[in-house]
């Protein structure tokens, strides 16, 4: 009796297997870098979760900052482009009239949805970015990846309050990434304190919130401005 056909199997180019590897070094230092910061982990962690030794790390990353700021920028780019592109189709369709609650919409809601329907590797870095934001390393990554979208959310808060102050706009501006941060860490803190009631990975109720009552501060401090 004749074998049925085999199937071919594909053999994957070394760059293919190159870049698999990366992006499974990136996984792993993600992940112990959002448990423990920059300074909390080792090459030879890294290296111990993706099971290889410590010598490969050394042929794809100079050193340990240097594969920090990968982990950084692989995901950044993604995040802050998607949000930039809802800020500018917000702002295109309210024209001369946004409003701040429309502004943070386009600017928190996008983000969070990437976030929680990207999966694990996406919460990852989500609480990655939330641990290291307040770190001077941290701090400096956020300078060069964030700040233009943040800026953008800015100029269209100020065109939604012309008379705002501006360290009030900025002040609003810090609350707002402060709130989203406490988010992004997932820390279990508000299950804790509500019995259950609320849950720290629950973003689609975060979602449902966090814009509205952000909004609510900008036109409180804006009203007592006047």
């Amino acid at each position: 009796m004749a074998d049925g056909p085999k199937t071919k199997r594909v053999r994957r180019t070394k760059a293919e297997q190159r870049e698999e590897t990366q992006e499974q070094i990136l996984d792993a230092a993600e992940y112990l870098f959002a448990q423990h910061g920059l300074h909390g982990v080792t090459l030879r962690d890294v290296a111990q979760r993706v099971g290889v030794h410590t010598t490969l790390l050394h042929y794809y990353f100079d050193d340990k900052r240097s594969l920090f700021d990968a982990v950084f920028a692989r995901r950044a780019a993604v995040t802050s482009g998607r949000r930039m592109e809802a800020l500018e189709r917000y702002e295109a369709e309210a024209g001369e009239r946004p409003t701040v609650e429309g502004a943070l919409h386009a600017f928190l809601d996008t983000d969070l949805d990437l976030y929680f329907e990207g999966g694990e590797l996406w919460m990852n870095y989500a609480a990655f970015c939330a641990r290291v934001s307040n770190t001077p390393e941290g701090a400096e990554l956020m300078d060069v990846h964030f700040d233009p979208v943040v800026l953008k959310l800015v100029a269209i808060l100020r065109r939604a309050l012309p008379d705002m102050a501006e360290a009030d706009l900025f002040w609003g501006y810090h609350f707002v990434t402060g709130a989203l941060m406490n988010t992004l860490a997932r820390t279990g803190r508000i299950d804790r304190l509500s019995g259950g009631v609320c849950h720290s990975d629950d973003f689609p109720a975060v979602k449902a919130r966090i814009a509205r009552f952000m909004a609510a501060g900008f036109l409180s401090l804006a009203q007592e401005g006047r």
